[in-house]
């Protein structure tokens, strides 16, 4: 069993994953560029505010893990990095862009899944993106998971497993709906009623001014 990622080196994975893909003349990464690349507001879950300092600590756990490292630019003076996630799993074009999307977005469906890797792999339909998932999930050891269906759904959602097993529990409670007691609406709006009526009396009081 590989050792457990940190939410970081998860982030900074990803992003070095996406920008190869869909961005291969900006590849490799410096790391004001890869800085970048892990705080984007889009495509992004969760959303990160981090310094090049932390950034930095997450390509030094992924260089010692070997799925990371140097890169020289020619013509560039300022260092360069680059994932190395092919070699270090063996794995495919469309495994890398499925795998990229379940470290920058979290848990997806399926079919979310086949929408976000629009840029980084051609899958025909909705089964091909499923048997690479079942080739991620096969592996010795697995590289996602298929999560319990969520109440209301209809579909699971897969989730990648490179920061270690998923905390099942923990996951529910952050997606838990907010439901606001029925007596609390009632109250809210019986409030909002007797300010319309209030501000009607004063609208027609102000009209017999002037009648």
């Amino acid at each position: 069993m590989e050792t457990p990622l940190t939410p970081i080196a998860v982030r900074v994975l990803g992003v070095l994953i996406e920008k190869d893909l869909t961005t291969p003349d900006y590849y490799p990464m410096t790391l004001n560029s890869l800085t970048n690349g892990c705080n984007q507001k889009s495509n992004r879950d969760p959303v990160m505010e981090l310094s090049e300092a932390i950034v930095q600590d997450g390509l030094d756990e992924l260089i010692r893990h070997r799925m990371a490292g140097h890169a020289s630019g020619a013509g560039s003076r300022a260092i360069k990095f680059r994932h190395a996630a092919a070699e270090h799993w063996q794995l495919s074009q469309p495994e890398l862009a499925v795998l990229s999307v379940l470290l920058l977005r979290g848990p997806q469906t399926v079919g979310e899944i086949k929408g976000r890797t629009g840029r980084m792999a051609e899958f025909d339909d909705l089964e091909q993106v499923a048997a690479v998932l079942r080739r991620l999930e096969e592996r010795d050891p697995p590289m996602c998971t298929a999560l319990p269906v969520q109440p209301g759904k209809k579909e699971a959602r897969y989730a990648h497993l490179l920061g270690g097993p998923i905390d099942l529990e923990a996951l529910a409670s952050e997606e838990a709906p907010v439901v606001v007691p029925v007596s609390s609406m009632r109250l809210e709006l019986d409030e909002m009623k007797e300010r319309l009526e209030a501000l009607e009396a004063a609208f027609a009081a102000f009209r017999r001014q002037f009648e």
